[in-house]
């Protein structure tokens, strides 16, 4: 079977739950969205919002508190959220990479082994009992290391031992200086290598939440060797099937996946900044036209708050206490401009009460942004 560029759109979307909204709470939502990401503490409440039919803020508040949902260092080396019972096995699974990055060259240089890193790892899981602040984990780390050797001992450790994040504060559960505490699972998390049943079932799952999808494209998602992601894909285990991209390109798919007609109709949408359904595939442009995505994308890996328009993005998108600011990249019609007036109005709802403009302190990319139809939709109706 031979699927268009069109076509591998809307399944995407459909599994992102971005066609239509889902009649599913915070948990089911999340199980087939895989991961959120997580940089930007409001990051994932928007996403949510994006796709769930009815989102109550306050239900993810819960689930973060429960730890129900935690938010930790995974795909991509990047904080993400995920339901608590997946982290486990997505850990395990992202042992090689976590391991090859934060155990090598900065970790290296302070003269820490491997060794030493497993070695200091379940004293400080069990410094990590409860919330401690990036100060108190540090330290720590220092007493034990020296102090010379204490950034990049923390640095390595921060991400290779299974911590989480502790919910610190409103209006997102999270604020920008984070404190830490121990996964408390028991899987062990030491060598180089995947462990072969977890990397199968996060590869599964990656299929599930944004195929169909080629061996570059789970490999960029996870940052994993292609090797692994070949390996776990040919297991007598995995129940999938081949097909074939625009480009020729062999596609891998679960068997019973949805993949919709491409022209299923995509309403507007405002994605959260650094959006997984964004940086899900190693071709971008499933979702982003070519010529956007220096735009969207900025050189620092910043990836800004993005409009999509018929299932690509189309402009970008801010904020304000005055109502949200839309950076249309191309002219839309007035349809379109009718329905993000009316997401708009949706997103004031989520905004209220919590912070009006969330992404406030990366405005200056907007200085860098070519001309384009500027339009400030106010968050209520005349």
């Amino acid at each position: 079977m031979k699927l268009t560029g069109r076509a591998l759109n809307r399944a995407t979307l459909s599994r992102q739950l971005l066609l239509e909204r889902a009649q599913l709470g915070v948990l089911d939502g999340l199980k087939q969205l895989v991961a959120l990401q997580a940089q930007h503490p409001a990051s994932p409440y928007i996403a949510l919002w994006n796709r769930l039919s009815g989102f109550d803020p306050a239900e993810l508040d819960e689930a973060f508190t429960r730890r129900l949902v935690v938010k930790a260092t995974l795909m991509r080396i990047t904080l993400h959220a995920v339901r608590a019972e997946d982290y486990p096995v997505f850990r395990a699974a992202m042992q090689p990479t976590l391991y090859t990055t934060r155990l090598g060259h900065r970790f290296a240089a302070t003269g820490l082994t491997p060794a030493d890193a497993d070695e200091l790892t379940p004293e400080l899981l069990a410094f990590a009992d409860r919330p401690r602040t990036m100060a108190e984990m540090r330290a720590w780390v220092e007493a034990r290391v020296g102090a010379e050797r204490g950034d990049g001992g923390w640095w390595g450790l921060r991400a290779y031992a299974p911590l989480q994040h502790a919910p610190t504060k409103a209006p997102w559960s999270f604020g920008y200086r984070p404190s830490f505490v121990a996964a408390g699972t028991p899987r062990a998390y030491r060598g180089r290598e995947p462990d072969p049943e977890a990397l199968r079932a996060l590869v599964l799952r990656y299929l599930a939440g944004f195929g169909p999808a080629s061996v570059a494209d789970v490999a960029q998602f996870l940052m994993m060797r292609r090797s692994d992601v070949r390996r776990a894909l040919s297991a007598p285990e995995a129940v999938v099937e081949q097909l074939q991209g625009p480009d020729g390109l062999t596609l891998f798919d679960l068997p019973d996946a949805p993949r919709p007609p491409a022209d299923t109709p995509a309403p507007p949408r405002f994605l959260a900044m650094w959006d997984s359904a964004l940086l899900s595939h190693a071709d971008r442009g499933r979702l982003i036209p070519s010529a956007y995505r220096p735009l969207v994308i900025r050189n620092n890996g910043d990836v800004l708050p993005a409009v999509l328009v018929d299932g690509y993005v189309a402009g970008v998108w801010r904020p304000m206490a005055e109502g949200v600011e839309v950076t249309a990249f191309h002219p839309l019609t007035r349809a379109v401009w009718e329905g993000l007036a009316e997401e708009t109005r949706s997103l004031a709802e989520l905004l209220a009460g919590r912070e009006a403009a969330p992404y406030s302190r990366h405005h200056h990319w907007w200085a860098k942004l070519p001309e384009g139809e500027v339009r400030l939709l106010p968050m209520a109706g005349d």
